[in-house]
């Protein structure tokens, strides 16, 4: 697992590449908030997390599957990333913080994408 990318990864370039596109600007990686947001927008005090839907369990996604082999190890391996990410988000919302979470399956279509951007900056098209 340690060939697995948790930064720059494909679903998050695009949900960044979109971003850019609509004139919102970010910082990347705020290791100072609590989970280390993907994008942080200080302007909006808006959090963003780009989850792969395998990793962080995605419900009712059918990419958030479980492996057939160690199926003990995977268990506990996504029991503790779920716990993690509400963690986080706690502690984000008790700062003041807005949490956005955008999975990697809503990342294929762009046009929806986009929709749920603007919705979550409450931005006309």
């Amino acid at each position: 697992m340690s060939k697995i990318r948790g930064k720059n990864t494909k679903p998050e370039m695009v949900v960044r590449s979109l971003c850019h596109q609509m004139g919102l600007r970010f910082r990347l990686h705020r290791r100072d908030l609590p989970g280390t947001p993907d994008l942080v927008f200080p302007k909006y005090r808006l959090c963003m997390f780009v989850h792969g839907c395998f990793w962080h369990r995605h419900p009712e996604c059918k990419y958030a599957y479980m492996p057939k082999s160690r199926v003990d190890f995977w268990q506990t391996k996504f029991t503790k990333n779920v716990e993690r990410d509400l963690n986080a988000q706690q502690a984000l919302i008790s700062l003041g913080w807005q949490v956005v979470t955008i999975w990697e399956c809503h990342t294929k279509n762009r046009d929806l994408l986009r929709v749920a951007i603007q919705k979550a900056f409450n931005v006309e098209a």
